[in-house]
């Protein structure tokens, strides 16, 4: 299947002058956390709410945790994220997608709507 990548603009929710886009952010399915850059955590000002302690691919790390607006595939939420100072790309987890509705269709490669659970 490869790599899907999605079209985002991420914001921060307490400032309205604040917004990013960002072309080809990674969905990760098996990342539960969406994962941002320092780099752009910065840019928006995001506030940082805590940390988390986390397994990465490069081993357990503890991460700030933080919280911003997204916009993807025409939908909008606020959604929980970490603050990578590794990463050089924006990583959709699985806890954005699903709050989203949205899926991985393995057979196209792109995001597919789905059910959203409050059971």
């Amino acid at each position: 299947m490869g790599h899907v990548r999605v079209k985002i603009k991420l914001s921060n929710p307490e400032r309205a002058d604040s917004a990013v886009e960002i072309p080809d952010a990674l969905v990760d399915t098996g990342a539960t956390w969406t994962a941002v850059p320092r780099a752009v955590a910065d840019a928006l000002g995001l506030r940082r709410v805590g940390s988390i302690a986390l397994r990465t691919a490069g081993g357990p790390q503890t991460l700030e945790q933080s919280y911003a607006h997204i916009e993807m595939e025409g939908k909008t939420m606020v959604t929980p994220l970490v603050i990578s100072d590794l990463l050089d790309q924006v990583l959709i987890g699985v806890t954005t997608l699903e709050s989203m509705g949205f899926a991985v269709d393995p057979g196209t490669g792109r995001l597919k709507e789905s059910e959203v659970y409050l059971l």
